[in-house]
Parts: structure tokens; sequence; C-alpha cells
């Protein structure tokens, strides 16, 4: 299993889970565990996903979420799990 971390920020609007959810189904990650909330009209939320069965190579992947960020309007990003533990180890 390769495991990623996903996140998406931004101002809270309807559909923003649906459509993130499906992208990710349509290239075949499974998301693993998923949190979100909203604070003050703020959307955040963060997803541990299976990038294993994708077909696109994680560039691929990146660009493509980074794209549909930017039409629903929020930010989205994806780390690989080693190099998100890395990030944020202290």
């Amino acid at each position: 299993m390769r495991r990623a971390i996903i996140t998406v920020v931004g101002h809270d609007a309807v559909g923003i889970i649906a459509r993130v959810c499906t992208y990710l189904a349509d290239h075949k990650i499974n998301i693993l565990d998923i949190s979100q909330t909203i604070v003050n009209g703020y959307f955040n939320m963060m997803m541990i996903t299976d990038v294993s069965g994708a077909e696109d190579s994680f560039v691929e992947l990146s660009q493509g979420l980074e794209k549909l960020g930017e039409e629903i309007g929020v930010a989205i990003k994806i780390w690989r799990e080693e190099i998100f533990d890395s990030m944020h180890r202290i």
C-alpha cells in the first residue's frame, strides 16, 4: 500500500466533499480515513488515502487535484505519507 495525505482548505461551499471524493474514486484512490471541519466559514479537510491503485503518476494526480481545487475555489494538496511525516516531525 502506498499512502498519501490530501488536504483541502478554503471557503466553505456546497459540494466540496462530493467533488473531491468523486475525483478520487475516478482515479482509483481509496480513502482510508477522513476528517473535516468548518470554522467561521472556512472549510478544512484532511484525508489519508491509498494511492497504490491509481493509474496516473503522483505528479499527474497532484496536478489534477490542484486543477480541481481551482475549479471549486479551494486549495488541494497531496503529499506522499513519508514526506508529510518528515515535514511535521520536530
